[in-house]
């Protein structure tokens, strides 16, 4: 009996030490198995990165020897159908290169040749295609416009540009690092034409590219941007960041992501004049996403009625986020109508107890945001003065308080169906 428990035990030993293999094997398996996916992520991520880049050098090509044989009138009108008809018989399936994207070749190129190729001559209409492809090159044709220095890119003025001297400018106005031209690359052919199309200067045109690429935002999101004027929109918001922010990263940042008037196209207010802040912020809540987005989609959402207890006393704060550029959380403030000197007071407060309380000791200052019906500049500045937390006021409304020069731009719903 005693030899018969032993050899029990020892199977019992060998079973635990196989079971205790096996797991140890599956647990190494899951980690391998971990490492390649992220192996494959990343490669298709930079094959479609590479695919997309090709595919802007390709359309830029087309379209330079779109617009240089059409526009000195060496094509005739019907050239542009009559070369996709004859694509398509020579190469069945091909996609992209119907008549009206052909055009936007075109306007692709024309819009940013003078960046690219400020010094082109139009001498090139008469090479063949194939030439011309090979001439371009995103990094070479680039090269009269570009000056190395170490390890950047700084991309000269364009002559639009210095025409406008001192026009508002996207964060880096003058000067595009190595990012900025990866980011070019890594917008879809298709927002690029979007951009052109609603934008008129390139500093404008850049602002949106680095948008689309930095925040990954999809074509709607876009769409959302360019028709609020987000480019004129950002930076406007009477603020004292210059005043409070010692990081200057963040205060750039900060002055450049809040914009004054805010249209928020999800939020129905059946009476603008009686407006129920907790029925604005449970809208917000249930469309977070899409008032992130029209934020500018580098906002993290921590939290509604968020509770910060100060010496016993509970106090709640209307929305909170986390901004990741900045590196700080972003308080917001609902108000159901016209801005009063006090809420900014009751802000501070708030903002000194997130600092205290909730802020990690790496993360920057906490940033407030009063989010009001209507304002008076001059109040607004008066009161954020002597103001210590960082903190700005901007005004927001729904799409059906367009203005009425807007309202009048749209189309009624009988000239749509007429249209369509």
């Amino acid at each position: 009996m005693v030899l018969i428990s032993c050899v029990c035990q020892k199977k019992v030993v060998t079973l635990r030490k196989f079971f205790a293999m096996e797991q140890s094997i599956r647990q190494n398996y899951i980690a391998e198995v971990q490492q390649i996916r992220n192996a494959i992520s990343i490669s298709r991520y930079r094959a479609a990165k590479l695919a997309n880049a090709e595919m802007l050098r390709l359309y830029y090509s087309v379209g330079k020897f779109i617009s240089l044989n059409t526009r000195n009138a060496k094509w005739g009108t019907g050239a542009l159908k009559s070369i996709s008809n004859q694509l398509q018989q020579e190469m069945p399936g091909l996609k992209g290169f119907s008549e009206g994207n052909m055009r936007k070749m075109r306007l692709f190129y024309e819009a940013w040749q003078p960046v690219f190729e400020p010094q082109a001559e139009n001498t090139f209409g008469l090479l063949p295609i194939a030439d011309h492809i090979e001439l371009f090159d995103f990094r070479s044709a680039v090269s009269n416009e570009f000056e190395c220095a170490e390890n950047q890119v700084i991309v000269k003025r364009s002559p639009l540009a210095n025409e406008l001297g001192n026009e508002k400018c996207s964060p880096v106005a003058n000067e595009l690092d190595a990012t900025d031209l990866e980011q070019f690359l890594r917008v879809g052919f298709t927002m690029h034409i979007d951009i052109i199309a609603q934008t008129e200067i390139d500093t404008e045109r850049w602002f949106y590219i680095r948008k689309v690429a930095r925040d990954f935002i999809g074509k709607r999101q876009l769409h959302q941007m360019l028709t609020s004027d987000l480019y004129h929109q950002h930076g406007s918001m009477p603020s004292n960041f210059a005043l409070t922010l010692p990081d200057e990263k963040q205060r750039q940042v900060a002055m450049q992501t809040f914009k004054e008037d805010n249209v928020l196209d999800f939020l129905k207010i059946p009476n603008p004049d009686l407006v129920d802040e907790l029925d604005v912020e449970e809208q917000i809540v249930k469309n977070v996403k899409n008032f992130m987005m029209s934020l500018g989609g580098e906002f993290a959402f921590m939290g509604e009625q968020y509770r910060i207890i100060v010496n016993g006393k509970e106090r709640k704060l209307d929305l909170l986020f986390y901004h990741r550029r900045m590196r700080c959380l972003v308080a917001i403030e609902l108000k159901g109508g016209e801005f009063q000197p006090e809420y900014a007071g009751k802000l501070n407060y708030y903002l000194s107890a997130l600092d205290s309380l909730v802020k990690l000791p790496e993360e920057n200052p906490s940033i407030g945001i009063l989010l009001c019906r209507d304002k008076d500049n001059t109040e607004v500045e008066f009161t954020l003065r002597d103001m210590s937390k960082p903190m700005g006021v901007a005004t927001y409304r729904s799409t059906a308080e367009l203005p009425e020069q807007y309202r009048n731009a749209l189309p009624s719903a009988e000239d749509l169906k007429r249209l369509l």
